[in-house]
């Protein structure tokens, strides 16, 4: 079973799948917001140091989850 497991990280690693969302809240002076995923309707926090572009609300993006201390994060944030 824990081989299955470093398999799919493995994986993973290799294939990073981008995910689509739009951007829900994203304040810019504290550097943090939310993105609802297109497919799950999921929220993901976002920090301004997983952005690759500048994003505003309503904002439609790609991006890939990471996890972080409180659950998954939106890093490598880019306009679509």
């Amino acid at each position: 079973m824990q081989i299955l497991i470093y398999l799919q990280q493995y994986i993973n690693f290799l294939f990073i799948i981008m995910k689509t969302g739009k951007v829900k809240f994203f304040n810019e002076s504290k550097g943090f917001g939310f993105i609802k995923d297109s497919e799950s309707d999921k929220e993901y926090f976002v920090h301004v140091s997983g952005l690759v572009d500048q994003i505003r609300e309503d904002d439609d993006v790609t991006y890939e989850l990471q996890e972080g201390r409180k659950g998954l994060n939106a890093v490598n944030v880019k306009l679509a």
